[in-house]
Order: structure tokens, then C-alpha cells, then sequence
């Protein structure tokens, strides 16, 4: 145990330092602040924007629904899971299969290696990354949202940001799995058609079922919307959560048998 502990230690630091160097630390949690911010900024100042363009019908008059704070986080977690999840997917489809490729990995394979140690790393890695987004993110449009259209109370916010976190550790193992398993340009594609191209599924017929991992982003805002948690967020957390499990160990036995794949 001690012998798979210090390799995971010393794994993730190796991690996080080529995560700082590439500036995924920097850019990635960016990405997802820009997308928390607009959603609250662009619907405020509608009005000003149209009228800034220009070459609107005389008399024209546009009338913009009132929207309540929770319809706002609603709207920035519809953004993260398009654009943002395909972005964190897209990086970590390729955080196993891409070591492989280039010969990376051929520096780690030549010592004795725990599998595990080197997966969880790797999980832990981009875990801690779309921890950053989603607290960048979120933090972006609960304050804006705070400041134009309502006081979002703390405790129901962190409710809102714990229940997407589990969600994003569902979708990082899965993304990280398929990167085990086969190689970048398959991972990538499998990747994105079950996160992001299921998710747009889900929304669209996803009323015929209930307990769903895609839904668990939008049952998580219900604790701003409701001051409770949904009725079906607790079944849904924890299929979230084994299937999370589930990934993890597929993951860890996909880069023990790819192994082979790899000159050493």
C-alpha cells in the first residue's frame, strides 16, 4: 500500500506540473469562467447590445421574459455542458493513449509500476482541473447573477457546485477510460458522442426516464431553485457515482493490458 501511495504521490505531482507547464491550469478554468459570465451579462444588457447594432424596425420593441436567479445558473450550466465538457473530454481523451503514442510512457514502463498509482494520478489530475473550472465557472455567474438579478443564498450555491462536481467525476473517468483503452482518436470520439452528444439526447427525449448521470447538472441547480434538493438527486448521485467507480477500474485494468502496446 505504501509502495502504491508514494507512486501515486510522486505521479500526480509529475501531472500537475505538466498541467501548470502546458497551462491547462490557466486556460481551461478560463474557458468555463467566460462561458459562467455571459449568460448573466448578455441577457441583462439584451437591450443596450440590439441597440448598439443598429438597424432595427422603427417601433420595434423587444421585451425580455423576467428570469429569476436560478433560470440564470440554469443557462451556465446548459453552457458547461456543451462547450465545456467537450473541451475538458477533448483534453483528457488523450491523457493515457497520447503517452503511449509519443513514447512518453516508455520512461514510466521501465521501472516497476503500480497501475493504479498511475491511473488514479491521472484521474486526480484532471479531476483537480475541472474541480478549478466548474468553481471558476460557477463562481463567475453566481456573482454576476447575484448582482443583477438576485441574492443566491451560499449554502444552496455550494449544493449547486457539489452535485456538478460529481457529475464531472463521472465524465473525467469515462473520457479517461476510453483514453486507457484505446487509442486518442477513437477515445475522443467515443468520448464525445457518450458526454456530449448523449447529453443533447438526454435533453431532448430524456423525459421518458428519470434517473439519468446527464440530468445530475440540472437536478444540481435545483437546490438554488427549490432551497431543497430534487427528489430524484440523491437515486441519480449515486448511479453517478458507481458508474464513476465502475470507469476507474476499467480504466486502471484497460492501461495494465495496453501495456503491450508500448516498445519498451
Amino acid at each position: 500500500m505504501n509502495k502504491v501511495m508514494n507512486q501515486y504521490l510522486i505521479l500526480l505531482r509529475k501531472e500537475l506540473l505538466e498541467a501548470a507547464r502546458s497551462y491547462k491550469l490557466l486556460w481551461m478554468p478560463l474557458v468555463f469562467l467566460a462561458l459562467g459570465i455571459s449568460d448573466p451579462l448578455v441577457n441583462y444588457y439584451m437591450d443596450e447590445i440590439l441597440a448598439s447594432v443598429g438597424n432595427l424596425p422603427e417601433g420595434f420593441e423587444l421585451v425580455m421574459p423576467e428570469l429569476a436567479p436560478a433560470d440564470l445558473l440554469r443557462a451556465s450550466t446548459g453552457q458547461f455542458q456543451l462547450i465545456g465538457l467537450a473541451v475538458l473530454t477533448a483534453v483528457t481523451a488523450g491523457a493515457v493513449s497520447r503517452e503511449r503514442q509519443n513514447g512518453t510512457a516508455v520512461m514510466i514502463y521501465t521501472r516497476p509500476l503500480q497501475f493504479a498509482a498511475y491511473f488514479l494520478s491521472k484521474y486526480t489530475a484532471v479531476l483537480l482541473i475541472g474541480a478549478l473550472c466548474a468553481l471558476l465557472g460557477y463562481g463567475g455567474s453566481i456573482y454576476y447573477t447575484s448582482i443583477l438579478y438576485g441574492e443566491i443564498p451560499l449554502l444552496d450555491a455550494l449544493y449547486m457546485l457539489g452535485g456538478y462536481l460529481l457529475w464531472l467525476s463521472f465524465v473525467l473517468a469515462f473520457a479517461l477510460c476510453m483514453s486507457a483503452a484505446f487509442s486518442t482518436g477513437a477515445a475522443t470520439a467515443i468520448s464525445l458522442i457518450v458526454i456530449v452528444a448523449g447529453g443533447l439526447i438526454d435533453a431532448a427525449i430524456g423525459s421518458f426516464w428519470i434517473y439519468s448521470p446527464y440530468k445530475l447538472g440540472e437536478y444540481s441547480v435545483d437546490f438554488v431553485a427549490l432551497g431543497a434538493a430534487h427528489e430524484h438527486f440523491a437515486v441519480t448521485a449515486c448511479i453517478t457515482l458507481l458508474l464513476a467507480l465502475l470507469c476507474i477500474l476499467l480504466g486502471i485494468t484497460a492501461s495494465r493490458t495496453n501495456r503491450k502496446k508500448v516498445k519498451v
